[in-house]
């Protein structure tokens, strides 16, 4: 071939070649970005409850997975229909629970009501709650504080002075152990079988204890760190007697969920100490046997469907009712309000603090605001659905 024509078209070859390059480089991307995204969507749809932080990094000539999960089915997925397309690819994402833990994996909370944030600070939004005695799942430790994973799946920071960290067996030899639930809606556990001496802690409805000893007025109790306090029989109960009685009827429901009049509204909170309005319906069916999710977001996807056309006739006291903005042609629907239905025409809720409204249009108490935005009804007493935990049924508290 001759050589001016060479040169001429020598510089057309490497632009194609390095346009050829370019576009096998953009398609990988692209594979990589759909194949994390669906297995994100199958496996990880709520990061609430669900962690799958991976993504895809080039590096040189090659790409190499980065992030994090506590999700091995989900990690293998990814793999595998990678590999299914012969991509390659260097694994560097880190399972958790993180190896830095050792055997501590698990751990109790120790501390009347712990605190859990979004992030490992303590400025940081205030995501939920945990009461003293809930086991949780230990991913992996920032600093002073640890990424846990409660009982209903829920996903947050807590600092390390609310829980002490175990091993599957420290912990399992802890569920063997008799205990207490605390069942007043706010005390004080004390040093000694004596009222009057000095405070160990306060202690808030639905913290559990090791018993260690009883006599006619006290329950002589153990703290997951090894505190040894002392709670009037009057203000609690042995947990096996509790947990055989305790159901989620109408009435038990209402009866609770009356209790908690007035208590102040707060974001993320769970507990007696305060509640938001999805705290509020969860802590009430827990101090009635039942663990539900935590948002109102994650609630409204359990139970049976009672009504969404405002026919109040068909709801029971327990049923949920649910608020927010109706889907349309553009936006999706959005849950941000619940409430718990007690009969004639009225529904108790944290809004402000705990009150009773009313969908009756002419009762003293009727709330337009909530009625206006109406979404549907559900009944979860009895339910079948995964998300929902009868503590009758289920170990979290006892093997």
């Amino acid at each position: 071939m001759n050589k001016n024509i060479i040169k001429l078209f020598l510089p057309f070859t490497i632009l194609l070649v390095v346009m050829a390059c370019k576009n096998e480089g953009v398609k990988e991307e692209e594979i990589f970005s759909k194949d994390i995204a669906a297995i994100k969507t199958k496996y990880a749809p709520d990061k609430r409850v669900a962690l799958f932080n991976v993504e895809a990094v080039k590096q040189n000539e090659s790409y190499v997975l980065k992030g994090e999960s506590n999700l091995p089915d989900a990690v293998t997925a990814l793999k595998d229909a990678l590999k299914a397309k012969a991509i390659t690819f260097i694994d560097s994402i880190q399972m958790l629970p993180s190896a830095d833990l050792e055997s501590k994996t698990v751990g109790l909370v120790t501390i009347s009501v712990a605190n859990l944030r979004s992030n490992p600070k303590h400025s940081a939004e205030l995501a939920t709650q945990a009461l003293l005695g809930t086991p949780v799942n230990v991913l992996k430790k920032e600093g002073g504080w640890f990424l846990i994973q409660t009982p209903d799946h829920y996903l947050a920071w807590v600092d390390d002075a609310g829980i002490v960290t175990l091993s599957s067996k420290d912990l399992s030899s802890w569920k063997a152990l008799p205990k207490v639930i605390y069942t007043n809606i706010t005390g004080s556990t004390y040093s000694s079988p004596d009222m009057k001496s000095q405070v160990v802690s306060d202690i808030v409805a639905g913290d559990i204890l090791v018993i260690l000893d009883e006599d006619n007025e006290f329950f002589k109790v153990k703290y997951p760190d090894n505190r040894i306090a002392y709670i009037n029989k009057n203000e609690a109960q042995l947990y096996a007697d509790w947990v055989q009685n305790t159901k989620p009827t109408a009435e038990s429901l209402v009866t609770t969920s009356k209790k908690l009049m007035g208590l102040p509204y707060l974001w993320g909170g769970t507990s007696t100490k305060g509640v938001d309005c999805s705290g509020f319906t969860k802590t009430v069916y827990f101090l009635n046997g039942m663990v539900i999710p935590r948002d109102a977001s994650q609630q409204v996807h359990t139970g049976e469907l009672m009504d969404e056309t405002k026919n109040f006739d068909k709801l029971a006291p327990g049923d949920l009712l649910f608020f927010g903005r109706k889907a349309t042609d553009s936006t999706a629907e959005k849950v941000v309000h619940v409430g718990m239905w007690i009969g004639n025409n009225e529904f108790i809720h944290s809004s402000g603090q705990v009150r009773i409204s009313s969908v009756d249009k002419n009762a003293p108490n009727f709330d337009p605001a909530n009625l206006n935005r109406y979404l549907r009804s559900k009944r979860i007493v009895n339910s079948k659905n995964d998300a929902l935990i009868n503590l009758k049924n289920t170990p979290v508290f006892k093997d």
